[in-house]
């Protein structure tokens, strides 16, 4: 999607005295900060030196530098899709918007883009390359609506590198999973897709989120997660550990405290996050957080101590402090000189990433032609994509699925997902949308096949219909943002509520792993055995009737625009699942540990877990089957590299989500993901297998060393199709 620019518009031309006014000749620059030829310290230290102390807070409140031709980066929400809908007009910027020589961009029209389905899909795809994917797409939309439309949006506040630890956390949906090798994986694929392959600059700035632990919503104002060292560097940090490797130098803190320190103004910004990772671009709080650390923590006696703790331990700006709280803090006596200066050289460092001080980002020069992007068939190609990978095949016992239309020809559909694809709190707003009724009947146009809907059973109509169909398929699920299922009359739920206990959003976890419309699924079956259950939903359900008595079960999750497609590509064969769970789905709440019990030594994750999971981590089904064989482990220098043998032995072409585990010694863990990949393998074909593990990756942490260590001993390396589906097996001396 990267075009050269060629055409003059008004926004390319405002944006042109945006970036990079003022320049005098090839080699002359009015201040040294836009001179790209000086080192970065050297123009951040001049930027600095520049300015005053209300547009050093500025930068610290999230503004820009009019006066110095700084633009404001803008920011925007972006977990599957940049949000930029809802009120579509542009507010009074004042300071905040005002760009070099006063300018004003026109309100914006636009308020769409790309809808990719919630990261717990993307998750579930188990494909670095989809991450990558859905990073690219919404910072190249960012551009856009940056450049062309005259809403910043350059910082995207993702990936989201929290883990999903327990089932029942209301932003379930917001995480790739449980793991921290998969999500360190993923949330490295999407840096990286953010931020471009440029060396020196960023197309978007990712901004990862919520450091630390936050994985519940109740009362997340208050509580406090508390563990050791090592579980701070094993689980909780190591997917934003990854992603800082990867090049991400931004990230936002989280609402709770961690070991008694809320953390935003938690040390371990300045020791660890800045010091040790290097990520030294905007430490952004979440909104509220500050005065949280006042009304609901009662860790500062006012807001003038809040601000200067958080700014002193390493925050660079606040979403919810205006200039003025930031200006009495200062001019009380609360904030040095050299802590503003320093805070606001790292907002200013992420400007400089993003083209925002000079001319040479290619990224400033985008040629958008006369298409906004989410209306291209590359990106509505690019949705369908990764939707499809995100489809998990639960169970297909005798083979319902795929559906053969030559042999059924009446379909029944029911369920409350059927008709609709819903959008969550902090979903992408798309210009369409394909429901599983409109991809259901879009892949039978033409043939012989009758399909008929009732979305209830309340007057045994359903039954009725079961009773004349070939084939049913039960399509219910969750409502994203907790709402009832009115219709029409249907309302968004007040903040913090919900209708159904099973349902989850952010400020409200879930009170129940039932779902509510099995019952649907129930009767359904009674009168027609020949059922498929598809389950559209943002986390696991404790479907365990389902699971023993349906033959056929799909999962994925909401908001995709072209969630329909991708289903009925599954269904009628068209497309080959190969998604996998990225949590473990238990059969009853009374096997999870207290909701704030964030030891999760104490029965969490496929790594402690002690009972049979209803569907286990990395559990996924095929239209084929494959063999392994073969497995060899072979210790090259830093490396250990693992091969095998895989042959698909089924009847279909299709993808195998290769996994490998490892148990090493002194791991008190029952094995660890580390390392996977998704293969394409044709029918009756055979594709040699490796996996690179660093040794850096079989490293645990050291509470004596205080650092990443790999005890000598041995241990045993694991490749199978699921965390408790191990195929090959192989003692290792490490």
């Amino acid at each position: 999607m990267n075009k050269i620019y060629k055409g003059l518009t008004l926004g390319s031309v405002l944006m042109s005295m945006l970036f990079f006014t003022n320049s005098v000749g090839a080699q002359e620059y009015e201040y040294p900060f836009r001179n790209p030829n000086l080192s970065e310290e050297e123009r951040l230290e001049n930027a600095v030196s520049l300015m005053t102390i209300e547009e050093k807070i500025s930068t610290i409140v999230g503004q820009g530098v009019p006066r110095l031709g700084i633009a404001n980066p803008g920011s925007t929400e972006a977990i599957h899709g940049i949000v930029r809908g809802g009120d579509a007009e542009l507010p009074n910027l004042g300071n905040a918007g005002q760009f070099g020589g006063g300018f004003r961009f026109p309100a914006p029209k636009e308020k769409n883009s790309t809808a990719f389905p919630q990261a717990y899909g993307i998750g579930e795809t188990w494909d670095r390359e989809m991450a990558h994917i859905v990073g690219d797409v919404m910072s190249y939309e960012a551009r856009y609506y940056t450049q062309e439309v005259g809403r910043p949006s350059l910082i995207l506040w993702a990936p989201n590198a929290d883990l999903a630890r327990d089932p029942r956390w209301g932003r379930t949906e917001e995480s790739f999973g449980e793991d921290p090798y998969l999500v360190g994986e993923l949330v490295a694929a999407e840096v990286k897709g953010i931020q471009g392959d440029d060396p020196n600059h960023w197309r978007g700035a990712a901004l990862m989120k919520h450091f630390l632990a936050n994985s519940n919503e109740d009362n997340r104002y208050s509580t406090d997660s508390r563990f050791e060292e090592d579980l701070f560097r094993d689980y909780y940090s190591y997917g934003f550990w990854k992603g800082a490797k990867a090049g991400g130098k931004s990230l936002m803190t989280a609402y709770n405290r961690y070991n008694g320190i809320p953390c935003e103004a938690n040390p371990f910004i300045n020791d660890i996050l800045i010091d040790e990772w290097g990520m030294n671009g905007t430490i952004v709080n979440d909104a509220g957080a500050l005065r949280f650390m006042t009304s609901a923590h009662n860790y500062t006696k006012d807001i003038n101590e809040a601000i200067k703790l958080s700014l002193e331990n390493g925050l660079s700006r606040f979403i919810d402090s205006n200039f003025t709280q930031v200006m009495a803090a200062y001019e009380a006596g609360y904030l040095s000189d050299e802590v503003i200066n320093e805070r606001t050289k790292m907002n200013l460092r992420t400007m400089l990433k993003l083209g925002l001080l000079d001319d040479a980002s290619p990224y400033n020069h985008i040629d958008f032609g006369d298409t906004a992007p989410w209306l291209t068939q590359e990106a509505k190609d690019k949705a369908l994509l990764v939707t499809r990978k995100s489809v998990v095949l639960l169970k297909n016992e005798n083979k319902i699925l795929p559906i053969d239309t030559k042999k059924v020809k009446k379909i029944a559909v029911m369920g409350n997902r059927a008709e609709a694809v819903l959008k969550d709190w902090y979903g992408a707003l798309p210009t369409y949308r394909v429901s599983p009724m409109d991809g259901i009947k879009a892949a039978v146009e033409g043939q012989d096949v009758e399909v008929r809907f009732q979305q209830w059973d309340s007057d045994g109509s359903a039954q009725e219909l079961a009773k004349w169909a070939d084939v049913c398929l039960v399509i219910v699920g969750n409502h994203p943002a907790t709402s009832p299922d009115w219709g029409p009359q249907s309302v968004q739920s007040p903040w913090a509520m919900g209708t159904v206990a099973g349902d989850g959003r952010e400020a409200l976890d879930r009170r129940s792993l039932q779902l509510e419309t099995e019952d649907l699924i129930k009767v359904v079956w009674q009168a027609n055995h020949n059922t498929v259950a598809v389950l559209i939903s943002s986390f696991p359900y404790a479907i365990n009737w389902t699971a023993a008595n349906v033959p056929g079960i799909v999962h994925m999750t909401q908001c995709s625009q072209e969630l329909g497609t991708a289903l009925a590509d599954v269904l009628f064969g068209k497309y080959n699942p190969a998604g996998r769970l990225t949590q473990t789905w238990v059969k009853d709440i009374l096997e999870l540990p207290n909701m704030l019990d964030y030891d999760i030594r104490n029965g969490r994750t496929y790594m402690y877990y002690k009972g049979e999971a209803l569907f286990p981590f990395g559990y996924g089904l095929s239209y084929t089957q494959f063999k392994y064989s073969r497995l060899k482990v072979k210790k090259d220098g830093d490396n250990y590299r693992v091969s095998f043998d895989l042959k698909n032995v089924g009847d279909m072409d299709g993808e195998e989500v290769v996994q490998l585990y490892a148990k090493v010694p002194g791991d008190d863990a029952a094995k660890r993901l580390r390392g996977f990949d998704r293969i394409a393998v044709k029918k009756g074909e055979t594709k040699k297998v490796e996996i690179v593990v660093p040794v850096d990756d079989l490293k645990l942490w050291d509470m004596e060393k205080h650092q990443f260590d790999l005890k000598k001993g041995r241990g045993r390396i694991m490749i199978g199709a699921s965390s408790e589906d191990i195929r090959l097996k192989k003692r290792v001396r490490f």
